[in-house]
Parts: structure tokens; sequence; C-alpha cells
């Protein structure tokens, strides 16, 4: 006779079995009892949003291996959560969130928040468990849509009668299989064809290349065929920057090469990437011959028009295209010419900005503080996110990551506030990286409390705080309101604020302080604090807009 649990112990054993070790939340969900009762760790968070943010990046930097999960509250935790669960979701990554509901009976009263209904927009897959025994087929759908195809979150909505209902005991439940497609072989072919071909191609990588751990592959296609490279924000670090093809990454801002190239291309391969519209993103050329290459056959002619298209694992499509392309070639293409073409527009652009990223104003320049921030840390030991706005303009353009999943780009929502969860959510798949989260006054009053999870939780993360008492990119559209009521003014002491939280703080005004109190604060890492250097910071709203 089978051994009887509630639905919640089904539920733990079943996340354990998946190969979670740690689930994040928010008091009260039984399932955080439940899991911390089999050995699964839980970090509770100061507000919902961080944790799902949280949960994001312990998925993104492990690949889907150790399964970023939420948990929280019925009514008003799920709804303070649906703002994750959308960044989650317009950014593709797979997060499990189990929202405690209503009881059954009245889980559609009007006024109570539904999460499987409400939270259908920004989710793969919801699905509540109305019937217990139905638990273990219902969460072994939602590992499955978790695991494979476009990922996305996936929503499991626990009522909480339900949850204190006794079943069997999950004993034959399984991991899910995970299972891969390639395109196909006769569309191969053709690309093939077209890429070896063209004169002037680029490749254009995106995260599709991270979730497929395609990194060797987009590199031996690049130097087979002597093609520039440039990544999405997602996609940023799939491609090691100091490459002699590398063309940076960009968003709203990006580097001068990158809009060299892209513009004076006949031939643009996107491989792992949606070719999405977003103010946020690299934006195509009108009038290119554009290849996609995605796992998700929406995507095609979704915002660019393509002459051709593979649809599959990024793994599998590029090293059919290296195989395919090498065939019909006797050599590789010469590259030389085509990185001697990128080393002098991109130092014709870096001239443009050195002014900036070496300046000695006070206020300080947020750009020269980035760029110390760069020459003072190990960047191949150091994965980096920035915030949205200002920060992220500034840095995403300049900074060359080297080493895969070392930079978490993102920007199709632009939530303030995303970049804190995910340096904790980063340090606890990589404990021994440096994590950076770089932020501005504005977004740290969206989940700056949350830096007291990482001192309570012993994540020793780094956040770089860019403090120009402004909401600056607004100034130019609020001028009258900016004028007349102070309207954009915002205003605190973030380092005392760290410091009152348990954290290292530090605030810096010089410029010939930034290097030596960057070093304190990593002295501060070393030994288990989280630290906070608070920059002021002149209003700069210039950004590499091409």
């Amino acid at each position: 006779m089978a051994a009887k649990m509630k639905v919640g112990g089904a539920i733990a054993e079943i996340l354990k079995r998946e190969g979670v070790d740690v689930i994040f939340g928010y008091p009260r969900n039984a399932v955080l009892e439940e899991a911390a009762a089999i050995g699964i760790r839980p970090i509770i968070v100061r507000q919902e949003r961080t944790g799902v943010h949280m949960a994001d990046a312990l998925s993104r930097l492990t690949r889907g291996k150790r399964m970023g999960v939420f948990a929280m509250q019925h009514g008003p935790g799920t709804e303070n959560a649906y703002g994750g669960v959308a960044q989650a979701y317009s950014e593709s990554v797979p997060v499990l969130v189990l929202p405690q509901g209503y009881a059954r009976h009245i889980a559609h009263v009007p006024d109570n928040y539904n999460a499987s209904i409400s939270m259908r927009d920004v989710t793969k897959h919801a699905e509540p468990i109305t019937l217990p025994e139905q638990t273990s087929n219902i969460m072994r759908r939602a590992f499955t849509q978790l695991r494979n195809g476009r990922l996305r979150p996936v929503l499991v909505e626990m009522p909480w009668d339900v949850l204190a209902e006794e079943i069997d005991a999950p004993e034959h439940y399984e991991p899910v299989v995970r299972v891969r497609c390639g395109p196909d072989p006769d569309d191969v072919r053709k690309v093939a064809q077209r890429l070896v071909q063209a004169d002037r191609l680029v490749i254009h990588a995106g995260q599709g290349v991270h979730w497929a751990n395609a990194y060797a592959e987009l590199k031996a296609l690049a130097e087979l065929l002597a093609a520039p490279v440039s990544t999405s924000l997602e996609g940023k670090s799939a491609f090691d920057e100091t490459h002699p093809l590398a063309l940076g990454s960009g968003g709203a801002a990006i580097p001068g090469q990158l809009r060299h190239f892209l513009d004076h291309a006949d031939v643009i391969l996107g491989i792992g990437c949606s070719f999405g519209e977003t103010a946020f993103g690299v934006r195509m050329p009108p009038g290119k011959e554009i290849i996609h290459a995605t796992l998700d056959s929406a995507d095609l002619n979704k915002s660019v028009p393509c002459s051709q298209a593979l649809v599959g694992d990024a793994k599998l499509t590029l090293a059919a295209l290296h195989e395919a392309c090498r065939e019909l070639l006797n050599a590789p293409h010469d590259a030389e010419p085509v990185a001697r073409e990128i080393a002098a527009v991109e130092k014709d652009w870096l001239a443009e900005w050195l002014p900036l990223l070496t300046s000695d104003d006070a206020p300080l320049s947020p750009y020269r503080v980035l760029w110390d921030l760069q020459q003072t840390v190990d960047v191949a030991n150091t994965i980096i996110t920035h915030d949205a706005g200002s920060p992220r303009d500034q840095l995403t353009p300049f900074w060359k990551s080297i080493t895969p999943l070392s930079y978490i780009g993102w920007g199709k929502s632009t939530q303030l506030g995303y970049g804190l969860g995910l340096a904790m959510g980063a340090k606890l798949a990589c404990p021994d990286k440096l994590c950076i989260n770089v932020w501005g006054d504005a977004a740290i009053g969206f989940t700056g409390m949350d830096f007291e999870t990482a001192v309570r939780e012993r994540l020793p993360i780094l956040s770089i705080l860019l403090n120009n008492e402004a909401m600056a990119i607004e100034l130019p559209i609020m001028p009258v309101a900016t004028e007349r009521y102070r309207a954009t003014d915002i205003s605190g002491d973030y380092a005392a604020f760290a410091r009152a939280l348990g954290g290292h703080g530090e605030r810096v005004t010089r410029p010939e302080d930034i290097v030596p109190a960057l070093h304190r604060a990593l002295a501060a890492i070393e030994g288990g604090k989280p630290a906070l250097v608070e920059f002021i910071t002149a209003k700069e709203t210039r950004a590499s807009r091409l």
C-alpha cells in the first residue's frame, strides 16, 4: 500500500526529483515548509517580484539544470509577483511559478485573484490543481513545458484546500525528458549555399545560443565564413567580445562597429533570436536579406521579413550549417580583412567616447565609473547585469564580455529594479563568480529593500549605484514639471542605507576615489558581505544611439 502525504508534500517531493535544491518565496505557502522539510533551501524575499527575478537568474545561469521556482501566498502575494512573471515571459526564461490559490469553492468568486486565469497571458502554460490525485500529472506537464520548446514561465496554481488533502506519495514520478529538434537538411543546404556566397555576411546571435550551449558551434561557423558576429542584449556573452570578429552587443545603445557592419551587410543570419521589434533591441536595417534560424516558428516574419528560415535548436542548427558550409568550401574564408575593418571602425567610434570614459569631472561621469569598473575586476570571472534606463545604455556598448553567461542582458520589458534579483540569483548559481548589478537611483526605489535579502542569505554581490538625484532620461520630456514642481527629482543616501541593512556601503564623489572604493568593496565581498558603492554622477543622458 502506497504511503500517504499531503499534496503540498507531494509537490515538494516532485521538485526534489526534478533537481530543485532551492525555492524562492514569500509566505504563506505550504510548499515552502514542505520543501524545507526534505532539504530544499527556502529563500524568503522582501518583495515577490525580486524572488521571481532570482529564480529567473538561477534558470539562466544553469541553463535550466537548476530550475528556478517561486512560491507565494494567494491574493496579494500572487498579485505582487505578476510583474516578475511578465518580465521572465518577455525574456523567454523558464521559471516555475507556484501560487497558493483561493479554496476551490471561492476560486472564481469576483474580486478573488485567480492566478491560473489572470497570468495566462504571461505564462507558457497555466493550470490549477483541482483534483488532488492529478498532482503528479499536472507537475509532469509543467516541467515538460519548462524544459522543452521555447522556454518561458509555467504556472501551477495550488488552492489552499487542495494543499492540505492527502494523496498517494509520488513514488513512481520520474524527471521529465528534454528533447531537441534540428532543422530540415534540405533547407540547411540551401542556406549554406547562400552563406558561402555572401559578400558581407553578419551573424546576429540571440539568447537561444545560451540555452542550447552553442558557443563552440557559433565560433566555428563565424571563423569558417570570416563572418563578424553581433549579439542581442539577451545574447550578450554568447560570443567572446574580444575576438577579432566580434561586433559587440547592443539594445537602444550600440557600439559603432555593430551599426556599421549591419548597415553594410548583404546577408544577416539571425541565430537563436526572435528579431522582435522593440525600442530596446538592435534595429535591423531595412532592405537586407535576412535568414532566420530560430526554435520558435512564431518568430518568423514577425517583425522582419526573412528570405529563408531554419527551425530548430541553435546548437543543432549551427553544427549542421558548419558541416554544410565546410563541404562547399576549399578553405575557410580569410578573416584578416574583416578583422582589420572591425578594429578600424571601433577605434574611430571609441575615440568619440573616450573623453566621457576617462573624464575627471565631478559630479562623476557614469561612463568613467563603469570604465574604471571594467579595468578593475576580473571580467572573465564576473557576471554582470544592467538595470533599465541609463545604466543599460551606459554599460552595454562598452563592457566586453569574454566568457559565456557572464553578462545577463535584458530589455524587452525593462522593468526598473530587475538587476538586483538577477545578481543575487547569479550568486546562488555561481558562488565563485563576482556578481554585479548596475542600477540607478530610480531603480533602487523599486527593489532596494531586497539588498537586505542579500545580507541575510549571505549572498555577497556588488551593487554599483549611479546616483544623479534625478530621473535623468525623463528630463527632456518633462521640462515644465521639473522646473515648476521638481517632479523628476529623487534623493537618498543609499550608501548609508546599505550599511543600515548590514552590508558594506560607501559613497564616492571624486574620480580619483573610484578605484580605491571598488577595491574596498571587493575586499568586503571576499569577507562574505554584500557591497553597495554609490557614485554621485552627472545627469548624463548621452548614449551611443546609432
